[in-house]
This record gives C-alpha cells, sequence and structure tokens, in this order.
C-alpha cells in the first residue's frame, strides 16, 4: 500500500484586519476505504505552444468512473503575465499563472465509451513562448471494471 498524503497552508498577514494561517493535510485513499492508500501516479512535463486551440494534457479513460484520482498541474513559467488556462471538456476551470499550480480531484471517466474528450483535462497557452506545464495523475490500480455481464 503506498501512502500519498497532500497538503495545503494559506497564511496572509494583510489580507484581513488579522492575520490568518490555515493548515490542511488529507492523505489520499482508494474509493471510500479509510486503510489503502492510492497506487498509482502518471506524471509528466510538456511544453504548450500559443495555437489558439487547447491541448489534450491529461485524457479520460474507459472504466474510470469508479475510481479515485486526483490531478497536479503546474504552470512552471517564470514570466508573471504569461498564463494558462485549464479546462474540463471545453469548461474553463481556471487560469494558472506563472509559477501558479492547483490540485483537484478528477473524474477521469470517459462517459460516452468513446475515447472522445468528455472529460479530458485540457490546456491552453495564451501569452509568452512555449510554457513548460507539469502535471500527475495519482489514482488507485487501474483494473477493468466489468459489468455483469462478464464482457
Amino acid at each position: 500500500m503506498a501512502t500519498t498524503t497532500a497538503t495545503i497552508t494559506l497564511s496572509s498577514t494583510d489580507i484581513l484586519s488579522n492575520a490568518i494561517s490555515l493548515s490542511k493535510t488529507s492523505t489520499l485513499y482508494d474509493d471510500s476505504s479509510t486503510s489503502t492508500g492510492l497506487t498509482q501516479c502518471t506524471m509528466g512535463k510538456v511544453n504548450v505552444y500559443v495555437t489558439g486551440s487547447s491541448f489534450n494534457l491529461i485524457n479520460a479513460t474507459v472504466n474510470a468512473e469508479d475510481q479515485t484520482q486526483y490531478a497536479y498541474i503546474a504552470n512552471k513559467n517564470t514570466t508573471a503575465a504569461n498564463y494558462i488556462t485549464i479546462s474540463i471538456y471545453n469548461e474553463v476551470i481556471g487560469k494558472l499563472y506563472a509559477g501558479d499550480w492547483m490540485f483537484i480531484p478528477w473524474n477521469a471517466s470517459d462517459p460516452v465509451g468513446d475515447n472522445g474528450a468528455d472529460n479530458d483535462i485540457e490546456v491552453e497557452a495564451f501569452v509568452g513562448g512555449p510554457q513548460a506545464v507539469e502535471y500527475a495523475v495519482f489514482t488507485e490500480t487501474a483494473a477493468t471494471n466489468l459489468d455483469a455481464s462478464g464482457d
């Protein structure tokens, strides 16, 4: 069993009239288990160019509907104005400027089973030259989910 722990800390001395400090840690588990940790990780780094269209960064897969998945994406660019947008099936969920990152739970299933882009995570660059984007997907053991017919 692998143990994967995610931690986020947010702090500021001047966003409110008083200083704030929030910290949360979570161990990532398979499905509804509290004893079996995630066992698979896929990761990579790509250069995303300004092309006027999005690029499939992480593809959804058939039979992943009942699996636990988390996606980490970071814009490794160092020029502050250079940003990328992150979308799931043409629905923009946010922008990542230079140095920004995100970590989200993700439903990696391909809902219609056609290997289409239905739940793919897409990225698009808007400013500057190639932008280095780093990503990782943490999931439980990849297994084929068979239905009752045994096909």
